[in-house]
């Protein structure tokens, strides 16, 4: 899950260098940090949040072809 949110937040940016993902464990679920430069915030959450929404739906859909759970937060540098 982790670099397949890397994959699709790098193609999204204009700065793919400072695009990192830190992975932790809290209750049986798997929370993913994508952490992107603050100019590049605005081009990962979209109008209306609908482009986070989206990537948020692709991450989940994965994680339960392998019976996880998993959530996605984004946060800036």
């Amino acid at each position: 899950m982790k670099e397949l949110l890397i994959y699709i937040a790098k193609h999204l940016v204009d700065n793919p260098d400072a695009v990192s993902v830190t992975e932790t464990q809290r209750d049986g679920e798997t929370m993913l940090e994508l952490h992107v430069a603050s100019e590049d915030m605005g081009k990962v959450i979209g109008r209306q949040g609908r482009i986070a929404r989206e990537i948020r739906t692709i991450i989940r859909s994965m994680a339960q072809r392998s019976n996880q759970k998993v959530s996605v937060e984004i946060v800036d540098l």
